[in-house]
């Protein structure tokens, strides 16, 4: 079996893998990512994909590197990662009360074999209408200076979150059930 490298820092791409059973390293690549807020979301998080498992392939072309990238949009403004505690308050209030779309995309490479399949997955979050004293208590749950569009669906949903589509772990940075199958086949070499 071949080796499989994440090329995510991502705490939670790591622990979705391992909930899905797989045995993998992580590797980060180092890469200027596309974070134009007036950029296009979908384009985006597919050239950082690719430019992460890229880079790691260079580095390990017999392995199967997953880069992954999520990004949140709403009426076409790209929420990355805030800068600060403020950014992350302006980003939660323009996010209240609205639906967005979450986007995550997904690059697996197989150097060796010229492997190259590149997948981008959209689910809508709706929010619940939020006020300051809901958004001081969001962050005393969750950091929201390391999540795209200052949130992370895994803790406080309930605070923020009215509905959202499935599955869930595309909004939480990786698509595990709609990718697994496809690893799996890939790793046992068909």
């Amino acid at each position: 079996m071949m080796k499989f490298i994440l090329a995510s820092a991502s705490p939670r791409r790591r622990e979705l893998l391992a909930k899905a059973g797989f045995q993998f390293e992580v590797h980060t690549a180092d890469v200027v990512e596309d974070e134009d807020p007036d950029g296009n979301p979908r384009e985006a998080v597919a050239h950082n994909a690719r430019i992460k498992a890229q880079a790691v392939a260079d580095q390990y072309p017999d392995a199967l590197v997953l880069g992954s990238d999520t990004t949140v949009a709403f009426r076409e403004k790209v929420f990355n990662k805030p800068a600060d505690l403020d950014e992350a308050r302006a980003m939660l209030k323009t996010l209240g009360g609205n639906t967005h779309t979450v986007y995550t995309g997904v690059c697996l490479i197989h150097k060796a074999s010229g492997l190259c399949e590149e997948n981008v997955y959209c689910c809508d979050v709706t929010f619940k209408p939020l006020d300051d004293a809901t958004i001081d208590l969001y962050f005393k749950i969750v950091n929201p200076l390391d999540k795209a569009g200052a949130y992370g669906i895994q803790e406080g949903r309930e605070l923020i979150i009215a509905s959202y589509d499935e599955p869930l772990s595309n909004i939480m940075g990786l698509p595990v059930e709609l990718i697994a199958g496809r690893i799996r086949e890939l790793l046992a070499g068909q």
